[in-house]
């Protein structure tokens, strides 16, 4: 009698991740035929949804101990899809593609440097920072243009050759590969008062953010990134560096054990 052949564990445990990566790949793809057939406001739904999904599929791989090289490797594909490719075609065809030339090569900027983004955090998974990220992530940089199609549509300003959305577009770019660091919030826990605290100003900033949508994202992805670059900025003008004496106290200390045990 032949025996039944069932389906491995594992393979049953990295389904679900992998579906959620899927629905954020399909998202991705829906945005860029919206902006094809000139959907500019689904486009960017549909960005803002991707995220969601991306963010749920590393915790569910987590939560079910179903990480997996092939995970990452699928998910930084449908990233580059969903946080680069789509709003990429977003801003072109929206608001750069009157600028020619240079309209097209800033989106080529902006999905190039997400792609060495992406590359350049796949090859750090090994020992990764849970407080901060190393560069502006794709996903905020998508949503930084996403937020801005909105507030532009909120606000019924004209979009047509505007050098904001053309400058906009090279800083993420220029963003994404820089070594700034942008806090992930990876490691937030209510262990203390000020976490509880910082708790409640989020859940006040999500009231705000849901009474006007279109505007007040378009703000607190703006002080996304300027807290990041000012912040940056500030450390590397004012930190304090050791002077010199302190760095010779190791090397003397050094000499003087080496002497001690001869």
């Amino acid at each position: 009698m032949r025996k039944k052949s069932y389906p491995k564990k594992e393979n049953v445990v990295y389904f679900l991740p992998n579906l959620f990566t899927t629905a954020n790949l399909f998202c991705g793809f829906y945005a860029i035929v919206a902006s094809l057939q000139d959907f500019y406001i689904p486009a960017g739904f549909a960005i803002l949804i991707a995220g969601i999904f991306d963010s749920l599929d590393g915790r569910i791989a987590r939560l079910m101990k179903g990480n997996s090289r092939f995970g990452i490797e699928y998910d930084s594909l449908a990233d580059l899809m969903s946080f680069g490719i789509a709003p990429a075609m977003l801003m072109y065809l929206w608001s750069i593609e009157s600028f020619g030339r240079v309209g097209w090569l800033a989106c080529f900027a902006f999905v190039a440097c997400g792609a060495l983004r992406l590359a350049r955090f796949n090859i750090k998974t090994q020992t990764p920072s849970k407080s901060y990220f190393q560069g502006l992530p794709i996903p905020m940089a998508a949503y930084a243009i996403v937020t801005t199609v909105f507030i532009y549509h909120e606000l019924l300003w004209d979009e047509f050759k505007s050098p904001f959305n053309l400058f906009i577009t090279f800083t993420l770019a220029i963003l994404m590969v820089s070594s700034i660091p942008y806090r992930s919030f990876k490691d937030f826990e209510l262990k203390d008062k000020k976490s509880f605290g910082l708790l409640v100003f989020a859940i006040f900033i999500t009231i705000i953010i849901a009474y006007n949508p279109g505007i007040m994202m378009f703000g607190v992805m703006m002080g996304y990134l300027l807290y990041g670059l000012l912040s940056f900025l500030w450390n590397q003008c004012f930190k304090q560096k050791p002077s010199r004496a302190e760095d010779e106290k190791p090397a003397l200390k050094l000499i003087e054990n080496k002497e001690h045990s001869s």
